[in-house]
């Protein structure tokens, strides 16, 4: 059973995350799940990594963040590279990992209603 947990949080967009992740941090508290490890990373790209370190320490780890529609096709490539990897380490290391970023491709409408629903149900994957 999972108890304790990690969070992985992407600083591009810190005022945002640091509200999810406060919302995050209600869920697990709802459902006996402990916080143990939370590590700021400079954007998505850097989640993987984080990840994968931190997965060696918690039952399973969690990671919000918003990749934003840009002018050029980067945030989805590299989207699609984050999401793959983290779908890889949840195999590698056999941990639920909850993805709770949003994108890529989020226009700044989509990002507001979206926050509380994503930093939850990442929470509630790990479950």
């Amino acid at each position: 059973m999972v108890k304790n947990i990690g969070i992985v949080c992407g600083s591009f967009h810190r005022d945002e995350v640091e509200r999810m992740l406060a919302w995050a941090r209600e869920e697990a508290d709802a459902n006996d799940l402990e916080i143990t490890h939370v590590e700021w990373v400079p954007g998505s790209m850097e989640v993987p990594l984080a990840l994968d370190r931190m997965l060696s320490a918690c039952d399973a780890a969690a990671c919000l963040g918003i990749i934003e529609k840009g002018e050029t096709q980067h945030g989805l490539a590299m989207g699609q590279a984050v999401i793959k990897t983290i779908l890889e380490l949840q195999l590698k290391h056999n941990k639920p990992i909850g993805l709770g970023i949003i994108g890529p491709g989020a226009e700044q409408h989509h990002i507001e209603p979206r926050l509380e629903p994503h930093a939850r149900a990442a929470v509630l994957a790990l479950i």
